[in-house]
C-alpha cells in the first residue's frame, strides 16, 4: 500500500466518524436516523461518495433524504473541516447503498438453481 492510499484510507476513517457526528449535530431531525455505512474518498481526497443504510425505506422517503442531504452538505464539509483542522473539505456526494439488496437478490437465484 503507498502513502497515498494510506492517506486516503485514513481519510475514508476519519469521515465514517464525523459524517455521523455532523449528520447529529442538525436542526432536522429526520437526518439523526440515517446509518453511514461506507466512505469512498477519490485519489486525490476531494471527492467522497457517502453510502447510506436504505434500510426499510421507500423510494419517496430516499429521494427525501437525498433532497435533505444535498441541502445540508455545505453545512457537514465545514464541520468536518473545523473538527479537523482541514484547509478544506472533499465534497460530498450522498447514495444509498444498494449493494446488499443486490447481493440477496443473487442469493435468492442461487438458492433457486440449487433446488432446481
Amino acid at each position: 500500500m503507498t502513502e497515498a492510499q494510506i492517506k486516503v484510507k485514513r481519510t475514508e476513517s476519519l469521515l465514517l466518524e464525523l459524517i455521523p457526528e455532523a449528520l447529529g449535530s442538525l436542526n432536522d431531525e429526520r437526518l439523526h436516523e440515517l446509518d453511514v455505512i461506507d466512505i469512498k474518498c477519490s485519489r486525490g481526497r476531494s471527492d467522497a461518495k457517502i453510502y447510506l443504510d436504505p434500510a426499510s425505506y421507500s423510494e419517496g422517503q430516499k429521494n427525501e433524504f437525498i433532497r435533505l442531504l444535498k441541502n445540508a452538505r455545505p453545512i457537514v464539509e465545514t464541520y468536518c473541516m473545523k473538527n479537523q483542522g482541514w484547509f478544506r473539505s472533499p465534497k460530498f456526494t450522498f447514495e444509498f447503498d444498494e449493494q446488499m439488496k443486490k447481493a440477496q437478490s443473487i442469493e435468492e437465484l442461487f438458492k433457486k438453481i440449487a433446488k432446481e
